[in-house]
């Protein structure tokens, strides 16, 4: 059907959404928010003007285990029954006949999503710091969350988190890597010597950032916690320390271009640590250690996607692969500044 975007079949989704999701009514209209290679989401308008959002996952062949629509509802309906801001969940398909693949439907949350300097802008100065803090806050009330109390007591192993992901990322680092890099190598060993003692398990998010949230830009609130794909049981520095490879504190320049922060207004990461570490009660002596396990996560994911262009596994597209390839090397380095810095 003309206008309908890839993804989507407009018949079966709407008859479904009729069905199942309460006071929608069809004919409904179908626009992509984002899509690539992690999951498609889209907004629904009903006939009545109602917006919804539809998450699916990509087009293709996929492993299921990396975007399963049924684990992600469950997570989000579950983070839903605390004070952390996620949509609602309106209804679940785990019937592929009806738009070939799992999908589910969440209501629609007004907010901007904060992944720029430039968007950064459209907060105005006097609420940055405001939504550094509730950035911080969120993220210390999703980590004092009771998991068996929400039902995600069984969503994975408790214990030894960390460790298992720098031994999981270690071999991806080895079954993926097109050149000898030392200070991957070196970053590596380091990690896997050093591992801090786990300060309980709690919901890890797993991609925690401005990037990932919408925000208020009237009351510099977070109106809702988006993307939660990777979450898991973990560590809760980790996600503090994901935070701290994004973030850019003031007068720096910002490297990565995804985040609002290093403009005016905007506090430094030291004061979002140390404000984690008063709600809290954690000790945050380590975050050195957990900045450079982010880097060095994502440093191993970069050059995987740039291995997997130049086998010519991710088709001719018209994108610079030597951004992935100079990232990867960026951040290894980065991962090394922060342990440096882990006393």
């Amino acid at each position: 059907m003309e206008g309908v975007p890839r993804g989507i079949d407009p018949e079966r989704v709407g008859a479904w959404i009729d069905a199942n999701v309460e006071g929608a009514r069809g004919p409904y209209r179908y626009e992509l928010i984002a899509g690539g290679r992690s999951n498609l989401t889209f907004t629904v308008t009903d006939s009545a003007g109602r917006r919804m959002v539809l998450r699916r996952p990509p087009l293709g062949h996929v492993l299921a285990s990396a975007h399963d629509m049924a684990r992600e509802h469950r997570i989000i309906s579950a983070v839903g029954r605390t004070s952390v801001p996620v949509p609602a969940t309106l209804a679940l398909c785990t019937d592929d006949s009806v738009n070939g693949a799992p999908f589910y439907v969440m209501e629609w949350v007004e907010g901007t999503v904060l992944d720029s300097p430039e968007k950064g802008e459209l907060l105005p100065e006097h609420l940055r710091a405001t939504a550094a803090n509730d950035l911080v806050d969120v993220l210390a009330d999703l980590h004092a969350a009771d998991i068996d109390a929400i039902g995600l007591g069984d969503l994975a192993r408790r214990e030894g988190y960390v460790e298992r992901q720098v031994r999981r990322w270690s071999g991806q680092w080895e079954a993926s890597k097109t050149r000898e890099l030392p200070a991957i190598e070196e970053v590596a060993r380091r990690l896997a010597a050093g591992i801090p003692p786990q300060q309980g398990t709690v919901i890890a998010h797993g991609d925690y950032r401005f990037g990932n949230c919408l925000t208020d830009t009237a009351t510099g609130r977070i109106a809702a916690v988006l993307d939660w794909e990777l979450c898991t049981l973990g560590d809760p520095l980790a996600d503090l320390g994901y935070v701290g490879i994004y973030w850019t504190d003031p007068g720096m320049p910002n490297r990565r271009g995804t985040d609002p922060s290093g403009i005016a207004g905007f506090p430094p990461f030291a004061d979002l640590v140390e404000r984690y570490a008063l709600r809290t009660g954690r000790d945050v002596s380590r975050i050195g250690y957990y900045m450079a396990f982010a880097s060095f996560r994502l440093a191993v994911i970069s050059e995987g996607v740039y291995a997997r262009y130049i086998a010519g596994a991710m088709g001719s597209q018209d994108v610079d692969v030597s951004t992935f390839k100079t990232g990867t090397e960026m951040l290894a380095e980065s991962a090394l500044v922060a342990l440096a810095g882990d006393l």
